[in-house]
């Protein structure tokens, strides 16, 4: 199984790409998590640029989320809600509507910001756009407030309760994937 890991800032050295990473090593071992570094390649979405032929990062975008099984985004906050490039990403992936490549697709949320909140409210704003959009979202949210210290040296969460939250909403994402997986079959 394929877990697509999407992290929602541009900046080198993300917490949220810290918080995929850790995620990685989560997973049990038969589940590959692969990041889409394709962020910073999407041109600003326009209907009159999709279609037949839409923008190269756009379409390796829909490729990349089409072969996994199931997707984990990782979301810092920007003003209370979701950076503007990962809006832009899920804009580009949610054509063509109705079917795009994340309707029905195993979706979970996590999120770090170094703020005290973690995120909380651009989770919640980015699980309500991916339900909108179609996808199956696991509806826990997993907020890594203070993210500047979350981290060691090693980029293995610190505290031992948020490595076991991301362990079982990684599990629950895995578990809906399979389910969805055994009633296609």
């Amino acid at each position: 199984m394929k877990v697509l890991g999407i992290a929602g800032s541009l900046r080198p050295g993300s917490f949220n790409r810290k918080l995929l990473l850790a995620a990685a090593r989560a997973v049990p071992r038969a589940i590959r998590l692969e990041l889409w570094d394709g962020l910073d390649d999407l041109p600003a979405y326009a209907e009159q640029i999709d279609g037949d032929r839409p923008p190269p990062g756009v379409q390796a975008l829909r490729e990349a989320i089409d072969a996994a099984d199931a997707v984990l985004i990782a979301t810092p906050e920007y003003n209370a809600s979701i950076p503007g490039a990962l809006k832009n990403a899920l804009d580009g992936a949610s054509r063509p509507y109705p079917d795009n490549a994340l309707k029905g697709k195993p979706t979970a949320v996590v999120g770090a910001s170094t703020g005290p909140f973690g995120a909380v409210w651009a989770q919640a704003d980015l699980r309500r756009v991916l339900k909108t959009i179609g996808a199956r979202v696991v509806d826990t949210d997993m907020p890594i407030g203070s993210a500047h210290h979350a981290f060691d040296e090693t980029g293995q969460i610190r505290d031992p309760a948020q490595r076991k939250r991301l362990a079982d909403i990684i599990r629950e994402l895995i578990d809906l994937a399979g389910r969805q997986a055994a009633r296609a079959a």
